[in-house]
């Protein structure tokens, strides 16, 4: 918002003097708010507009046109554009005062209420707690569809009013009681932004189970804003994530991501670290130009994510170092992100990657030279037993000597030697058959229509009723003569 930034405590009491009703309660509290001097008067009322008269050439001139044009001997385009400008700065028309029937309105006074908020929020002052409670206590008075808008963004600010200053599990019974009286009244609006205000109230707190039932249980308006869906989406991707649904969390973020505004780059900046956390997760490897070109934002873009970007090469390289020093080093990060949590999952990802690296370099290996190489300490258990879980999830294709404490790697075959990409290849190819079947079968076609060579035949009714129509017109016009 453009005039976010233009706005001043002169202008607001500016505003709030002219827009609301002397004996509106609201006024000399949201004046005192805004803590700003009203604008001096006019020192002179501007000018009324000199009359226009036609020239010898036909255009419209004023009395001083004239008069500069019989003194100079002719016009000038260049003094003319300055003396217009001087002319409209001079004669300006004040905007037009509301009338008494708009100081009235419920509608105006909760504008009043969101821009003090605002300009409070704007300036971190503390007084934009008790100006929110007040702004919510006054529009809890009306049950207007029309409030309904303003009313959602003042509640809005009024849990980040109380986030700021670290209070928002202040709020959380009132946002409960806000939603269950938007959910009676069928305030859709309301709904989805006081629900996505409290799975953030929840997950502020790591209550991740709370945040899940009341989503689960919470009615979801029909129409909703892009706005508040890309939120809903964010916070649902931090719950799968949690709950081990990476697949599901993956699809939510990814699609907020999408479908997020292209100024909203902060948020888009937060979903880039949790998608790249839970691609991990799941065995990928985010690329790098993900993490760094293809991020908008710049520098400081760039900066914050510079963490991922280490953790992402050290899963990739399958270092366990190199991801313990990873952790150390930007844990104050991780845990500002939340993705504290997520990251020490990761360890698993690692130890599996550098078994598959090793696994493919030695045929036969002792195990600990594999715990030296993975750099597995006395702390990570029993070297043998992660060789043997990494074998079960199919992570490695290896056999373990017990007696003899080695690893023996299975020879890696030639896929292309078996029946593998035949067989792939044939459930393509049956794939597609199947699908142009079937679109054979739905097709519709139109009835044929049966071309007559007679008068009467290959017409339509509609045709026909028209011919008989006509026919009786004609019947009707003989028998008027006759």
């Amino acid at each position: 918002m453009a005039w976010r930034k233009k706005l001043t405590a002169q202008k607001l009491v500016d505003f709030l003097l002219a827009s609301l009703d002397d004996s509106n309660p609201s006024k000399q509290s949201l004046v005192d708010l805004a803590g700003g001097e009203p604008s001096p008067p006019p020192l002179s009322t501007p000018k009324p507009a000199t009359p226009k008269r036609r020239s010898s050439r036909g255009k419209k001139q004023t009395e001083g046109d004239v008069e500069m044009a019989d003194a100079e001997g002719g016009d000038t385009p260049a003094t003319k554009d300055e003396d217009g400008d001087a002319a409209g700065d001079a004669n300006a028309i004040p905007p037009t005062p509301p009338t008494p029937a708009q100081r009235a309105l419920p509608e105006t006074e909760a504008y009043a209420h969101l821009l003090v908020l605002l300009l409070l929020l704007d300036a971190n002052d503390p007084e934009c707690k008790s100006a929110s409670v007040a702004a919510l206590n006054r529009l809890s008075q009306f049950n207007r569809r029309t409030l309904d808008a303003l009313q959602a963004r003042i509640v809005f600010y009024y849990s980040l009013a109380h986030e700021r200053f670290g209070e928002l599990a202040e709020v959380r019974p009132s946002l409960l009681a806000l939603h269950r009286v938007a959910a009676l009244r069928f305030d859709e609006m309301g709904q989805e932004t006081i629900l996505n205000l409290l799975m953030r109230n929840y997950l502020h707190y790591n209550m991740y189970d709370q945040a899940e039932k009341l989503r689960s249980k919470a009615q979801l308006p029909a129409s909703r804003s892009n706005q508040q869906q890309c939120r809903y989406l964010y916070y649902l991707g931090r719950i799968r994530a949690i709950q081990l649904e990476y697949s599901d969390a993956k699809e939510c973020l990814t699609q907020a991501h999408r479908k997020a505004p292209k100024l909203a780059k902060g948020f888009a900046l937060e979903l880039t670290k949790w998608i790249t956390v839970v691609r991990l997760l799941l065995g990928e490897v985010p690329e790098k130009k993900d993490l760094t070109t293809a991020v908008s934002g710049g520098a400081a873009a760039q900066r914050a994510l510079l963490p991922y970007l280490e953790l992402t090469a050290a899963v990739r390289l399958g270092d366990l170092e190199k991801f313990r020093a990873v952790q150390e080093a930007h844990e104050a990060a991780f845990r500002a992100d939340k993705t504290t949590n997520l990251v020490t999952r990761l360890r698993r990802n690692v130890i599996r990657t550098g078994l598959r690296r090793v696994s493919l370099a030695y045929s036969a290996i002792s195990l600990d030279d594999v715990a030296q190489k993975l750099g597995l300490g006395e702390g990570d258990g029993d070297v043998e037993f992660v060789v043997a879980k990494a074998i079960r999830d199919g992570g490695i294709d290896a056999t373990i000597d017990h007696d003899a404490r080695t690893m023996h790697s299975s020879d890696a075959t030639d896929v292309y030697s078996t029946g593998e990409p035949q067989a792939a290849f044939h459930a393509r190819i049956a794939f597609c058959l199947d699908t142009h079947n079937e679109a054979v079968k739905a097709m519709r076609y139109p009835d044929k229509v049966k071309k007559g060579t007679g008068d009467g035949e290959g017409k339509s009714a509609k045709d026909r009723d028209l011919e008989e129509l006509a026919m009786h017109i004609m019947d009707e016009d003989e028998m008027d003569e006759f």
